[in-house]
């Protein structure tokens, strides 16, 4: 009974400070109130996912987070495709660190790349190479198809534009880093690339590498839909 007693006043204890968080009663930084907007320069946190998980029923406070992520983004009108609506979509055009070519997404989508961006792939580029990716070389993100294009099952979340497949990255040197060329060997190169993988996971909600299967053997698909995967 004692037991049960500390467990219910514990569970009191937690609610009434919830309570005084979420009222303003007590102050809490930011970046560990969970009712605060996400603000993409913070460094993530064990409530980044549950930030992220509030941005996809909200586009006000999808677009106060994609604010902070100085992202050159531009609002793309909502389109009424009977098969692949967009609806909250962005023209990303680049920020810190350059692209390929711009690309269509979700603002979920936006916000994730732009914490993957700062917070894993240039980490881990000092770690590796000591010197940052000045270019992200990808395949595109929206596609009005149904996963691997099949002609029936279910839609893939490119045709929502909640994801992006990256092909390789850009030193600062020059080099190139290619997940087809590179993911295969025993060597730095191959190191950063699944560090690069494993930095990932902590912001999207898929990741799919080589590791996965041969459909993804020359890109990492990432993307923020309804499921859990890191491969």
């Amino acid at each position: 009974m004692r037991i049960l007693r500390v467990l219910l006043l514990l569970t009191l204890m937690v609610g009434a400070a919830a309570v005084g968080v979420w009222r303003g009663w007590i102050a809490l930084p930011p970046q560990w109130n969970p009712w605060a907007p996400l603000d993409v320069r913070a460094a993530p946190n064990l409530l980044t996912r549950y930030k992220l998980m509030r941005l996809r029923d909200d586009p006000q406070l999808c677009e106060q987070a994609l604010g902070t992520s100085g992202l050159r983004v531009t609002p793309q009108a909502d389109s009424p495709d009977a098969k692949c609506p967009l609806a909250d979509a962005w023209r990303v055009q680049g920020g810190n660190v350059a692209l390929s070519s711009s690309f269509l997404a979700s603002c979920r989508l936006a916000v994730s790349f732009a914490l993957f961006e700062r917070h894993a792939l240039q980490p881990v580029a000092q770690s590796v190479y000591g010197q940052a990716v000045t270019r992200v070389d990808h395949l595109g993100s929206f596609a009005c198809r149904n996963v691997y294009g099949r002609e029936n099952g279910r839609l893939s979340q490119h045709a929502s534009a909640n994801a992006l497949d990256i092909a390789g990255f850009r030193l600062a040197d020059g080099r190139a880093i290619n997940v087809l060329k590179d993911w295969p060997r025993d060597n730095r190169d191959a190191r950063f690339l699944r560090e690069v993988r494993d930095g990932a996971c902590d912001l999207f909600s898929v990741v799919l590498s080589p590791d996965y299967n041969a459909a993804h053997r020359n890109h990492f698909h990432l993307d923020v839909g309804p499921w859990w995967v890191c491969r």
